[in-house]
C-alpha cells in the first residue's frame, strides 16, 4: 500500500513539473517587413509577450490573440501601410473564428503572420482652418509616408494652435480619410471648428479642509477676465503644488462655455500631512561626520504658511577643527502681493569652530521671493548680522545691515541626480557695517552643466564652476564668513577642508579666507546597472587677495573615484580622492553621503 501512495505520488509530481514547465511555441512572421517595422510589430504584439511568460494560462494567450488583430493592424497604419493582412493561428485555427465560449483549455503553438503590403503616402494632407504660426509636423505632407500617427499630430497641432490664441473650445469639426489601393495614396483632410474665443470665468474649488477657501483661492490665481491660455492654466497647478500642501491637485476645463464665452475652473484638492521631518548624514575621513535634520509644517495658520526648523552638527571626530552647530529657522507665507510672491522670514544662530578661528554668530532677515516663471526664481531681502570672531589676535565684533539678493535658474531634469540640463545661481549681497565693519558687496555664483552621452542617460558629463568675490572693505574689516576658502567636499575633493586660505594680516602670521574665489568640477558618471554607477572627478580650487587667478593667491587641485547607489531618495555617494597640486594636504579623502557632489 505504501509502495502504491509513493508511485502515486512521483507520477502525480512528474505531471505537475511537466505542466509548469510547459511552454506555448511561438513564431512571427513578417514576410516583406523591413528591420524597423519588424520591430514595431514584436513591439505591438501582446501574444509574443503572453506566450513567452511562464506564468501565462490558455486564456491570458487567447484573450492577447484576439487583442493582437487591432494591434498589428494599428502598428501597419502607423508605419504607413494600409493594405496588409494579418493572420493569428492557435493550433492550426483563426483566433478570430474561435468564440470567446469555445476557448481552448491548452494552446501549443501560436503562429502569427503579418505581410504589411505596400506603403502608402499622402496624396492629400490638410488641415483647416488655421490659427497664425501653426506650425504642423513635418512629414504630414504630400509625397510623404503617409503615418497614421501624423494625423493625429497634425489634427493636435492645429487644435493647440487655436488654444494658445484663446480658443479654448477648438475641436475637429469633420474629418474625410480616403485610402487609395491603386495608387498607394492616403488622402487625409481635417476640418477644425475653432470655436469662439474664450475669457477666464470664475474658479469652482472643493477638497481643502485645514486651508481656508480664500487663501487657496488667493494661491491659485485663477486669471479671472484674461483671455484663455493653456499656460495660464498650467501656472495654477503649478501654484499650488510648490507650496507643499497637496498630495493631489486637480484643475480642469468645464465642460461648457458660460454666457457663451466664458469659462470656468473646476479645482479639487487632497490634502498633504502638515508635518514631515528629514534627517541627513554626511561622512569625511578628514571633516568628520555631518548630521543634520528639519521640522516641517505646511499650512501652519490654515493660510498656507510654511514653517522649517534646520539644525546641523557638522566636524564630529574631524581631524582639523572642532564641532560646528547651526539652528535655522524659517517662516514663508505665499501668495504675498501677487499669486507668484511669497513673503519671509528668516534667522539662525550658529558656533564655528574652525582650525584657524572660533565664531558665534546670529542673522535675521526678511524679504520677498517671486517665481517668474517654472525655471527662474528670485529672492530680495532686508538682514541684520551679528557675529564675533575669536584667533590669535584676540576676539573681533562684526555687525552688518545686508541687502541679500539671489536669482536661480534651474532646468535639470532631476535635482538630486541630472543627466541633463543646467542650474546656475548668482548672490549679491550688499552690506553696511556698524562699529568697524567695512562696507561693500559679497558677489557668489555657482553654475552647473550636465549632459547625456547616450539616449539612455547611462553616460553622463557633469562640470561645476564657481565664483565668489567681496568688493569694498580691507580683508581685517569683512566678516570673516563672508571671506572664501578651498578644500572638502564642496570644493576640492582629496584636499583637506578648506585648507587653502590666505596669510595676508598681521605681517603673514594670521591664516584667514580670501577675499577671491574659482572653485571648477568635472564628473564623468557611468551606469554598470541599473541602480550601481560609477564616477570620475577632478576638482580645482584657487583663493586669492584681491585678484581672480594671480598676484596674491593660490590653487589647489584634487581627483579620484566615486560609486553611486541609487535610491529613491537621491544616489548614495562614496568618492575617495586625493591630491594632485598644491602644498595644503596629503593622503586619501573619503566621503559619503546622499546626492550627488553637485
Amino acid at each position: 500500500m505504501r509502495s502504491s501512495l509513493w508511485s502515486i505520488a512521483v507520477l502525480l509530481g512528474t505531471a505537475l513539473a511537466g505542466s509548469a514547465v510547459a511552454q506555448t511555441a511561438f513564431n512571427l512572421d513578417t514576410p516583406g517587413a523591413d528591420k524597423d517595422l519588424r520591430k514595431a510589430i514584436e513591439a505591438a504584439s501582446l501574444t509574443r509577450n503572453s506566450a513567452a511568460a511562464d506564468d501565462s494560462t490558455a486564456q491570458d494567450i487567447f484573450t492577447a490573440a484576439r487583442a493582437d488583430y487591432a494591434r498589428l493592424v494599428g502598428a501597419l497604419y502607423d508605419a504607413g501601410y494600409y493594405g496588409g493582412t494579418v493572420s493569428i493561428r492557435i493550433d492550426g485555427r483563426e483566433a478570430s473564428g474561435i468564440a470567446p465560449m469555445d476557448a481552448p483549455s491548452r494552446i501549443g503553438a501560436v503562429e502569427i503572420n503579418v505581410s504589411p503590403g505596400p506603403r502608402f503616402k499622402f496624396s492629400e494632407a490638410v488641415v483647416a482652418p488655421l490659427a497664425r504660426e501653426t506650425t504642423l509636423p513635418e512629414g504630414f505632407a504630400p509625397g510623404k509616408t503617409a503615418r497614421s500617427g501624423l494625423i493625429a499630430d497634425a489634427a493636435q497641432a492645429g487644435i493647440s494652435a487655436w488654444r494658445e490664441e484663446g480658443h479654448a473650445k477648438a475641436e475637429i469639426a469633420d474629418q474625410r480619410i480616403i485610402a487609395d489601393h491603386r495608387a498607394e495614396t492616403l488622402a487625409a483632410d481635417i476640418a477644425l471648428a475653432p470655436g469662439p474665443r474664450v475669457t477666464f470665468g470664475t474658479l469652482r474649488a472643493q477638497g481643502n479642509e485645514r486651508l481656508r477657501t480664500k487663501r487657496l483661492y488667493e494661491i491659485a490665481g485663477f486669471p479671472t477676465g484674461k483671455r484663455f491660455s493653456p499656460e495660464e492654466l498650467e501656472e495654477v497647478r503649478d501654484r499650488l503644488r510648490r507650496t507643499g500642501i497637496f498630495s493631489s491637485v486637480t484643475l480642469s476645463e468645464a465642460e461648457h462655455l458660460r454666457d457663451g464665452a466664458l469659462l470656468d475652473g473646476d479645482l479639487t484638492v487632497i490634502e498633504a500631512k502638515t508635518r514631515r521631518l528629514g534627517l541627513g548624514a554626511e561622512l569625511s575621513s578628514t571633516d568628520g561626520v555631518t548630521l543634520s535634520g528639519y521640522w516641517l509644517h505646511r499650512n501652519l495658520f490654515g493660510g498656507g504658511e510654511r514653517l522649517r526648523f534646520d539644525a546641523e552638527v557638522a566636524g564630529i571626530g574631524g581631524a582639523t577643527g572642532g564641532t560646528d552647530y547651526s539652528l535655522a529657522a524659517r517662516l514663508d507665507r505665499p501668495a504675498t502681493f501677487s499669486p507668484d510672491t511669497a513673503a519671509f522670514l528668516a534667522t539662525q544662530v550658529s558656533r564655528s569652530d574652525e582650525e584657524d578661528y572660533t565664531e558665534q554668530a546670529f542673522d535675521i532677515s526678511v524679504g520677498l521671493s517671486h517665481v517668474f516663471n517654472p525655471r527662474l526664481t528670485g529672492e530680495a531681502g532686508i538682514g541684520y548680522g551679528w557675529s564675533r570672531i575669536t584667533d590669535e589676535t584676540g576676539n573681533t565684533l562684526y555687525r552688518t545691515i545686508t541687502l541679500p539678493t539671489s536669482l536661480t535658474w534651474d532646468n535639470r531634469n532631476d535635482a538630486a541626480d541630472a543627466t541633463r540640463g543646467y542650474y546656475g545661481k548668482l548672490e549679491l549681497t550688499p552690506f553696511a557695517g556698524l562699529s568697524g565693519t567695512g562696507s561693500g558687496a559679497r558677489l557668489a555664483a555657482d553654475f552647473r552643466a550636465y549632459r547625456a552621452l547616450d539616449a539612455g542617460g547611462r553616460f553622463v558629463l557633469a562640470g561645476r564652476a564657481q565664483f565668489g568675490g567681496v568688493f569694498g572693505p580691507d580683508l581685517e574689516e569683512t566678516p570673516r564668513d563672508y571671506l572664501f576658502y578651498s578644500g572638502g567636499g564642496g570644493t576640492v575633493r582629496g584636499q583637506p577642508y578648506q585648507s587653502l586660505g590666505v596669510t595676508a594680516l598681521e605681517g603673514g602670521t594670521l591664516k584667514t579666507g580670501g577675499n577671491r574665489f574659482i572653485g571648477l568640477s568635472g564628473e564623468l558618471r557611468a551606469g554598470i546597472t541599473s541602480s550601481i554607477g560609477v564616477v570620475a572627478f577632478y576638482d580645482a580650487g584657487f583663493v586669492g587677495l584681491d585678484s581672480f587667478g594671480e598676484g596674491d593667491g593660490d590653487w589647489q587641485s584634487g581627483a579620484g573615484l566615486g560609486l553611486r547607489y541609487k535610491t529613491p531618495i537621491g544616489p548614495i555617494r562614496l568618492d575617495v580622492a586625493g591630491p594632485v597640486s598644491g602644498s595644503t594636504g596629503n593622503g586619501v579623502q573619503i566621503y559619503l553621503g546622499i546626492g550627488q557632489a553637485f
